[in-house]
């Protein structure tokens, strides 16, 4: 599925949390799902974490000893966005600098 087009202008580490975890909403993914399904090394999936956090995109919740991340739900796509690979056209125009 991956994340709304709006989130996906970031940095890249960051892109792949976000659809990492757009993929398991309900359940969340701890830090050491998260690192093996995006396959970010960990130090830049701290600084990525922290970033995500910090701007209300992700959701860390803690119960008992396990911390589970979550995409923040406007980060969810809705199900009328069109699901699939993205077009040629919208990768080329995602990786232009505006």
């Amino acid at each position: 599925m991956g994340a709304k087009r709006e989130f996906r202008n970031r940095a890249e580490d960051e892109v792949a949390v976000l659809d990492a975890l757009v993929e398991r909403p309900e359940d969340g993914m701890t830090v050491f799902e998260l690192r093996a399904q995006a396959d970010v090394p960990i130090d830049e999936l701290e600084t990525a974490l922290g970033n995500l956090k910090s701007d209300d995109l992700i959701v860390v919740e803690k119960t008992g000893e396990r911390t589970v991340i979550r995409p923040a739900e406007s980060v969810v796509p809705d199900s009328a966005e069109p699901k699939g690979e993205p077009s040629i056209t919208e990768r080329i125009r995602d990786r232009l600098p505006f």
